[in-house]
């Protein structure tokens, strides 16, 4: 057969196959209401023949070669939320950017030489009002777990393992491709809390089927029988989906307690490749925020009943490419910075970050930053001691001066980008000798990794 013959024989069997995938495409009920609920369409048959055609063009033998996915060095964003395996001098350890695709199980950390992340003034997050919950519940970054076992305070009705990815810090959660998950420590959701985790995913992911979906959903309905497609608890659920290119949507739905769908909606987002990006979600009373990095994606004002109990669980409908997760942090209760600090004389927030052993303060803390600036204007004869905190890790002089500098940040920052005359700011610091949580728990860390304002 000459190679006319081939390419033409290559070319029917192509169009052959895109039939078969779209005849069982349409026969597959979940997939087709996914589709529907969710407002993303995944039968791209006639680009995906385009995509074919344009392959042999470039030569027959193309079509057969799995091409390696080379990430390139990229600057990063993340928080220094808990990280065990890295931690010192009182603070969780950055996440740089990563280098390489996540790596399988037995595979070690390599010792990252990333440069580091490019400063960002405050200002970039002039629209960022996300504020984390007072007090942390729960962290998880897989820690214990052995790398290329499912974490063991997890749930789950597919697989997973814990992995390390090239180039990162710690430990990930790698997601199978279609299940559910849930973290089994994390309980009841108050009026009030905060969810925040990174997320990583391959730059080869699929702009079809799903992304990683997050569900706040009734506790009564969280199990392992939990169906994604069709399970009509009341909940409010997000899909996160990145997509090849930077790019990517998500979509958002809400149940109510009659299990009746309310609402439905899409929107593009901006996806960091080959970095990580840090989600937040912010549940207070009925409403629902979800913020990628430094932006606002949703802000649903009734996405959840009064009468019923919340509790979280993830799902995935991959249909090409990996999605990873690690340092998750839930924290509960509203912080009210204007009665605490001005009526309670105190308010510590546990909310301001820091870049590891440093003084720099990390963009993400903005929120938390304007309302302790907006408080402050209103009241303009209040003076205040910023006090800086850290946990045990490291040594208690590198903590104590640690802390020192962190306050006077913070000061700095509050009179350089909301105009608080610094005559009204003292600053002090106690390193780790007054601990608020126990130092042997992920949970009591972030804890006491905190600033604390105290009315003068």
């Amino acid at each position: 057969m000459n190679q006319i013959g081939i390419v033409g024989f290559i070319v029917l069997c192509t169009l052959s196959l895109s039939v078969v995938r779209a005849q069982v495409r349409v026969n597959n009920p979940k997939e087709t209401v996914e589709r529907g609920v969710e407002g993303r369409v995944n039968g791209r048959i006639d680009g995906g023949i385009n995509r074919g055609l344009d392959k042999l063009e470039e030569g027959v033998g193309n079509i057969f070669k799995k091409k390696e996915k080379k990430p390139t060095t990229r600057p990063t964003s993340a928080d220094d939320t808990y990280d065990s395996s890295a931690e010192t001098n009182g603070e969780a350890r950055t996440n740089p950017q990563r280098q390489e695709s996540a790596s399988a199980a037995g595979r070690g950390n390599g010792t990252s030489q990333n440069q580091p992340d490019e400063p960002r003034s405050l200002k970039a997050y002039s629209k960022f009002d996300f504020v984390p919950g007072e007090k942390v519940v729960a962290v998880e970054d897989f820690g214990p777990d052995a790398v290329g076992d499912y974490p063991a305070r997890w749930n789950t009705n597919a697989s997973g393992e814990v992995v390390t990815i090239d180039g990162l810090p710690g430990k990930w959660f790698q997601f199978a491709d279609k299940g559910t998950f849930y973290p089994e420590f994390v309980k009841n959701l108050p009026d009030n809390a905060t969810i925040e985790f990174d997320m990583v995913t391959t730059d080869d992911f699929s702009n079809s089927g799903a992304g990683l979906k997050v569900f706040i959903l009734d506790t009564k309905d969280r199990s392992i029988n939990f169906d994604q497609h069709f399970g009509a608890s009341a909940q409010a659920g997000v899909d996160i989906h990145p997509s090849e290119g930077g790019q990517g949507s998500s979509s958002v739905w809400v149940n109510d307690k009659s299990r009746e769908r309310i609402l439905a909606n899409d929107t593009p987002i901006a996806w960091r490749v080959n970095a990580v990006n840090r989600i937040a979600f912010w549940k207070q009373k009925s409403r629902l925020r979800v913020y990628i990095n430094e932006s606002k994606i949703w802000d649903i004002p009734r996405a959840f009943d009064p009468t019923t109990t919340y509790s979280l669980l993830f799902a995935t409908y991959i249909l090409n490419g990996r999605a990873y997760l690690s340092n998750l942090r839930v924290a509960v209760g509203a912080p009210d910075t204007r009665s605490k600090l001005i009526a309670e004389g105190k308010f510590s927030t546990t909310g301001i970050l820091f870049d590891v052993n440093s003084d720099k303060i990390r963009p993400e803390s903005y929120g938390v930053l304007k309302d302790i600036g907006t408080v402050l204007k209103e009241n303009p004869g209040v003076r205040v001691k910023i006090v800086g905190h850290t946990d045990s890790d490291g040594d208690d002089v590198s903590n104590l001066a640690l802390s020192k500098r962190r306050a006077a940040a913070v000061k700095t920052a509050l009179t350089a980008e909301f105009g608080i005359e610094a005559a009204r700011l003292d600053t002090d610091g106690k390193g780790e000798s007054q601990p608020v949580g126990p130092n042997t728990t992920a949970e009591g860390k972030a804890n006491n990794r905190r600033v604390e304002f105290l009315k003068l």
